[in-house]
């Protein structure tokens, strides 16, 4: 959670700097700065864990190990 609160840092100074390049604002900057990096640390918090879970998955499954052993042996 840590890596991903750094990263929530990181994209609200990214997207209030371009926000207020952008348009000059510093209100719209703010209001950019506080709703898209919001909404892209959720996702990427749910892509990381759904990345992490189907790469355990793939590397764990029962099954695929033995597919992968009745390939091997035939």
């Amino acid at each position: 959670m840590n890596k991903t609160m750094s990263f929530a840092a990181v994209h609200f100074m990214v997207a209030f700097s371009v926000g207020y390049l952008m348009t000059g604002s510093l209100l719209v900057g703010g209001a950019i700065a506080l709703v898209e990096p919001a909404i892209n640390t959720v996702a990427y918090h749910v892509h990381e864990r759904v990345w992490n879970h189907l790469g355990k998955a793939q590397r764990g499954s029962p099954q695929r190990l033995a597919r992968q052993l009745s390939i091997q042996t035939e």
